[in-house]
This record gives C-alpha cells, sequence and structure tokens, in this order.
C-alpha cells in the first residue's frame, strides 16, 4: 500500500484482468464498468496463470497483477480471495480455490469445509464463524504497485443455498443478513453505492482502490 499521505497513481484506459475465473472476471468488470475503463481479461489474452507463491492472499494479487502486467505492456488489475473459517484455523484461506480442485468443483469444495466442521463438532452458528478475504492489486508495466484488502464476515449455513454468484457464497451469510451470498442478486452483493452497499469483501476492497486510483464518477 501507499505511505500516508503518498500520491496514489491513477488507473486511465485499458486495464488487464489478472483472472482466469469467470466468475471473478464478471465481478470485476461490473465493478469497473462505472468508471470508463476497457477491461480485458488474461485470459482473453492468453497470458498464462502464474504460479501462486505467496503466503497471503495479498502476496499472490501482487504475483498476479505483476505478472500480467509484464506480459501484456498494460496496467493489470489483480484480486486474490477466499474463505477463512474460525474453526477451520482459518482454512481454506489462501487455498480456497484449490480445495475446489482441477476441475473447479465449488459443491465438493463446500461439502469438504462443511465435512471439518462436523469432524470438530463445529455446529451451532457461533461455532461457524467465517470471513471472506479480498486482496486488490494494481501492477504497472513500470513496477508501480497500489494495493488494496477488505474483508466481510459471517456464518457458514449448511445445507448451501441459492444458484447465484460462485465459490463459496452459498453457504456463505453475511452478518446482519438472512440470505446467503448465493441467493442475492449481483447488485445486492456487490453493487456500489448508490444503488448499492459495498456488501462483498471485494466491493469493499474496490471502493478503497476506486477512491485512491479512480476518482468520482
Amino acid at each position: 500500500m501507499r505511505a500516508g499521505g503518498a500520491v496514489h497513481r491513477r488507473i486511465d484506459g485499458r486495464l488487464v484482468i489478472a483472472t482466469h475465473n469467470l466468475g471473478k472476471l464478471r465481478e470485476m468488470r461490473e465493478l469497473l464498468m462505472p468508471y470508463g475503463i476497457e477491461a480485458v481479461s488474461a485470459g482473453e489474452l492468453g497470458l498464462a496463470e502464474p504460479e501462486e507463491t505467496g503466503k497471503s492472499f495479498a502476496e499472490n494479487a501482487r504475483i498476479k497483477a505483476c505478472a500480467a502486467a509484464a506480459a501484456a505492456d498494460l496496467p493489470a488489475f489483480a484480486d486474490d480471495s477466499g474463505l477463512a473459517v474460525d474453526a477451520l484455523d482459518g482454512n481454506p484461506g489462501i487455498y480456497s480455490a484449490r480445495w475446489a480442485g482441477l476441475d473447479k468443483d465449488f459443491r465438493r469444495a463446500m461439502q469438504t469445509v462443511e465435512n471439518e466442521l462436523r469432524a470438530r463438532g463445529a455446529l451451532a452458528p457461533e461455532q461457524r464463524k467465517a470471513h471472506f478475504v479480498s486482496a486488490l492489486c494494481v501492477a504497472w508495466p513500470d513496477g508501480h504497485v497500489e494495493a488494496f484488502e477488505a474483508q466481510v464476515d459471517g456464518t457458514l449455513v449448511w445445507p448451501p443455498r441459492g444458484d447465484r454468484g460462485f465459490g463459496y457464497d452459498p453457504m456463505f451469510l453475511p452478518d446482519g443478513h438472512s440470505r446467503t451470498f448465493g441467493e442475492m442478486t449481483a447488485e445486492e452483493k456487490h453493487g456500489l453505492p448508490p444503488k448499492g452497499r459495498g456488501l462483498s469483501h471485494r466491493a469493499r476492497a474496490f471502493l478503497k482502490l476506486a477512491e485512491a486510483c479512480l476518482g468520482a464518477r
């Protein structure tokens, strides 16, 4: 992140979204749309996915953004996000996608989380607290980096509810709400003010990024 009082760099023109995840790509494009940013994905450019060797969401977001910026010679925007479950010592955490396997089967991943919770006797809502974390990073070809992070707290429910969103959304009930992320519309989940409330972890991190690097809409 920029040091206090430092000047942030503004994002203008074309931007690479450093992801091959279609659900994540859709959300990021929706977040960027009001700012008039032309976004092309790493998948559309045929860019390789770098190995995520970081020990935190922020480190992995930086790896992905820097790799895409260097390969495309354009500013690149990356997100690294995941589900951290208190009763599972913060797992799956940065390995959230890996729990879904090579075939990205998040139904199986959610079942694995549930199995682990049951194995630890975590059946009551107060034993099933979790949070989604999103680390966003924008990197430029010259090496300049801007980074932002946010989270949303909630409780895991079983069985999963809803077929919207992606990943672990159907089992995540955000605090203060009666519907899971999987039951919410895109605008309810990550819509930005004034229409939305910037509820999701990714929306909250994006609001920080937008204030620093995108200016007023």
